[in-house]
């Protein structure tokens, strides 16, 4: 039960998705309901050659996301036998009522798989959702919302694309394909100008930000060729005195900023209008509510 179709293959890999690691987040989740055997109220309840047809349909106004990955749940559960019509995409604002997914088959494979379909389609579409809050909130100010590691242990890659669905841009995936020189290493290092330089000397070529907590630390970063600077809770005065001085960085260019810290979706345009050009906003995935998404069977006739 654990192969994925094709057609269903490819629709993930399309949006960026990796099939296989969808099918094991998927299997995970499956094993936990089924650890003892199979659904036992469905067993009991539905003939074997029962088939019915269940609708996806939103409760909420939002962004969807995840209906690839609820369609590789019914696709896994049924071996590929469930018929699936996605129709809507993720990314696409949805209203109550809009239908996201359809799927036609067993109505034992239906019922074993829809608790799992809807936990990761109402959490990815909920990531999406309050993305899309946040990129409307700063839009026409040229700065992009940016998510963090603050995520979900083995969600990680469902969770940063349901930000790029909404809009977001994601950090960095790992603590390896970009290195991001903290407060504690300042302090293991004895600088924060040290701590780049060393990160730099060892990894050349590869993209490093740097933290700094006060103004007087940036023309050393600056100097020492920072391109990506994280402004950690800077007032917005302090994040306009930040950009006027990179601005006037001839050395390097125009040096990237990146404000990061108490951010509240009210005073976001506030602090996209001092000309960073990221705001990083962890609570897109560790606080995100769910978009409510219900699955209804169709009655008899519709």
């Amino acid at each position: 039960m654990s192969s994925l179709s094709p057609d269903v293959a490819k629709a993930l890999t399309d949006g960026g998705l990796d099939p296989e690691y969808v099918a094991s987040v998927i299997m995970m989740a499956l094993d936990e309901d089924l650890a003892d055997g199979p659904d036992v109220t469905t067993e009991a309840t539905v003939p074997a050659d029962a088939t019915d047809i269940a609708d996806f349909t939103a409760r909420q106004s939002g962004v969807a996301a995840g209906v690839p990955v609820a369609a590789a749940v019914f696709d896994l559960v049924s071996q590929g036998t469930a018929k699936i019509r996605q129709a809507v995409k993720d990314g696409d604002r949805v209203e109550p009522g809009t239908v996201l997914l359809t799927v036609t088959g067993s109505t034992r494979d239906l019922l074993t798989g829809e608790r799992t379909a809807l936990n990761l389609l109402c959490h990815m579409s909920g990531i999406a959702t309050q993305t899309r809050l946040w990129v409307d909130a700063v839009e026409g100010t040229g700065a992009k919302i940016r998510d963090t590691r603050k995520t979900t242990p083995g969600l990680r890659a469902l969770q940063k694309y349901a930000v790029r669905c909404g809009g977001g841009v994601n950090h960095r995936m790992s603590l390896s394909d970009a290195g991001l020189v903290k407060d504690n290493h300042v302090v293991a290092a004895g600088g924060v100008v040290e701590a780049f330089e060393a990160v730099r000397k060892a990894h050349p070529g590869l993209p490093i930000e740097v933290e700094i907590d006060s103004l007087e630390q940036l023309p050393g970063v600056l100097a020492a060729g920072a391109e990506l600077i994280l402004l950690d809770n800077f007032t917005p005065e302090r994040m306009r005195a930040a950009v006027q001085v990179t601005g006037r960085n001839e050395l390097y260019g125009r040096t990237r900023l990146e404000a990061s810290g108490g951010l509240t979706l009210d005073l976001a345009r506030a602090v996209a209008e001092t000309g960073v050009d990221y705001l990083s906003v962890g609570a897109l995935t560790h606080s995100a509510p769910i978009l409510d998404v219900g699955s209804d069977f169709r009655e008899e006739g519709k």
